[in-house]
């Protein structure tokens, strides 16, 4: 039995919810958001309690992996509700002498100490802004908001010896002593 997946997911005010077979639909003030359902899960919307429940089809209550996908398919719906009604947001910060990044169209520039600056592309839905050295990134799909934030990270890791590269904000980097001269 699955703790996660057998709760109800309440539904704030002003956001539409639409169920066709297996495709979720979920629009609110911050954009909207579909995923098509596994076939062993069922998603059920109870317009009287605002509330969505994730149910198992009983030929398939006893699989091991049906189960598992019980209580993702939940905490996916709500997190898609969360991203339609709040956003997600991800903020990064570049450490480094004369580093920095740049909005350019459908495109990130990221200047990062190589002879030439790197280009990131910026997902269809998501909103990045770039102040000198501080990148951030929100929109309504959580998936998508960690996969940008993620791509730009890539692209200088912040390294332990002198703390430069792109790192996230609330990220702690363990600095080592490095080489030590004399006796």
């Amino acid at each position: 039995m699955s703790r996660i997946g057998k709760k109800a997911i309440s539904v704030p005010a002003g956001v539409k919810i639409s169920i066709d077979g297996q495709n979720v639909s979920i629009e609110g003030k911050k954009g909207s958001l579909s995923m098509k359902v596994r076939d062993d899960v069922r998603v059920a919307w109870d317009e009287s309690e605002k509330s969505i429940t994730v149910s198992l089809d009983e030929k398939h209550a006893e699989e091991r992996a049906s189960k598992a996908q019980w209580g993702t398919t939940r905490a996916l719906i709500q997190n898609m509700i969360v991203g339609v009604t709040e956003g997600y947001e991800k903020k990064l910060e570049i450490v480094g002498v004369g580093w920095g990044a740049e909005v350019q169209g459908q495109k990130l520039k990221v200047n990062v100490g190589y002879a030439n600056p790197l280009f990131v592309g910026i997902p269809q839905g998501l909103t990045v802004t770039a102040e000198k050295q501080i990148v951030t990134i929100t929109g309504p799909d959580k998936q998508a908001v960690g996969q940008m934030a993620s791509e730009v990270r890539s692209t200088r890791k912040p390294e332990p010896y002198n703390g430069k590269g792109v790192k996230y904000m609330d990220e702690v980097i363990k600095r080592k002593q490095g080489k030590q001269f004399g006796s």
